[in-house]
């Protein structure tokens, strides 16, 4: 059941193959891998969400006069895994409270920070005009479905701006990403950097050779399905040390990206004496690089920085790719030339009481990142003079 205005309607649905492939597609042409309908499929059909995960699929379609229009990728949650967008705290305040904050509701990418759209409309339609009834469709899916709320995840900061003018609380966050200024080569991206800085990132990639590891890319044709189970293995094994599971991501979803996504992928191996120790594996497409995933059988030193950042700069030179998002977190980063920035999510609570407060805390958390941003800014390796 959905409210009805402007002759726009509204349907909810529990999978993504209910929608259809041809109808998503058609919506989101010209955005990002992440985006498309076989990677939502992947992550869907190989149980990574829906079942008991505390994902459950509630892709929205839009319809204006019983023609699709929009998509939105919405998913319930019973649980904060996954999201990047921290929310812990505001749940053990619901808690403290003696109220439920989960489940929820929110329009995400699953188990990917990545920037992007997330409302994906007919160029036809006037997104001012379609929010407000859109928010209000859905306030009224949290009060019939026992929702608390809102959560709209690492959305483009034009929308973001839209939906704070809504009464979507904007929260900011910071991730570090690379920008290509039309670099010709490494070598020549390290000429922007002071000398000793520059110097230090020479010294760490010629450690990696010394120490007789050789770090090769792979994408299209030479992409085989024998070096995805190998990176998977790495995968596998990289969580189980640091978090003791096998990770977000099942053996089946690699499989189905692989198949369907094969032109998307890029995968780094880093092998010694001619065996494979590491990998990491990003997706692309022509204006970014994200790197996803990584896994190492062996602890190396300045192995990560080189696969995961190094080489992911060097692809991007080559393909001429306008930036590159090597995943969250890491101030690390920025000495290795990844640039601050700020990442965009909005959030509407159903309790006013809450919504004010939790409008209080972003505030304050707000100078909080901009002083954080402003500081990371000071420490990244391009020179202001001759050096």
């Amino acid at each position: 059941m959905s409210i009805l205005s402007s002759n726009y309607t509204f349907k909810f649905n529990t999978s993504i193959e209910q929608i259809g492939q041809s109808v998503w597609d058609e919506l989101a042409s010209g955005c990002s891998p992440f985006c498309q309908y076989t990677f939502l499929h992947a992550i869907e059909t190989s149980g990574c969400v829906a079942g008991k995960s505390g994902w459950q699929p509630f892709h929205l379609v839009i319809y204006q006069n019983s023609l699709a229009v929009g998509i939105l990728p919405l998913y319930k949650k019973t649980h904060s895994y996954g999201e990047y967008v921290f929310d812990f705290a505001w749940a053990n305040t619901y808690r403290h409270y003696g109220l439920n904050y989960y489940p929820k509701l929110i329009a995400a990418i699953p188990f990917t920070p990545v920037t992007g759209p997330r409302l994906m409309l007919d160029s036809k339609v006037d997104k001012s005009q379609l929010l407000p009834i859109l928010c209000k469709e859905i306030n009224y899916q949290l009060e019939i479905n026992g929702m608390s709320s809102m959560h709209w995840l690492f959305v483009e900061q034009d929308f973001s701006e839209l939906l704070l003018s809504h009464g979507q609380l904007q929260r900011r966050s910071i991730q570090f990403e690379w920008f290509n200024n039309q670099y010709t080569s490494f070598e020549d991206y390290l000429t922007y950097f002071n000398s000793r800085k520059r110097k230090n990132v020479k010294k760490e990639r010629l450690k990696i050779t010394n120490s007789g590891i050789k770090v090769v890319r792979v994408h299209g044709e030479n992409l085989t399905e024998e070096l995805m189970d190998f990176f998977y293995h790495c995968y596998q094994q990289t969580y189980l040390k640091r978090s003791g599971h096998n990770g977000y991501l099942t053996e089946s979803f690699f499989k189905k990206v692989f198949k369907d996504l094969h032109n998307n992928l890029m995968l780094v191996i880093a092998l010694k004496d001619e065996q494979p120790i590491a990998s990491a594996l990003f997706f692309y497409d022509k204006n970014q690089l994200c790197g996803r995933y990584w896994g190492a059988l062996q602890d190396v030193q300045n192995l990560h920085f080189e696969c995961c950042y190094y080489q992911g700069i060097e692809f991007c030179i080559e393909q001429d790719i306008a930036h590159f998002n090597p995943g969250t977190q890491g101030e690390h980063k920025i000495l290795r030339g990844f640039e601050p920035i700020y990442c965009y999510s909005n959030h509407s609570l159903k309790e006013p009481a809450f919504q004010d407060a939790i409008g209080r805390f972003i505030q304050q958390e707000n100078t909080q990142i901009s002083q954080y941003k402003n500081e990371a800014e000071k420490l990244l390796p391009f020179r202001q003079t001759e050096d």
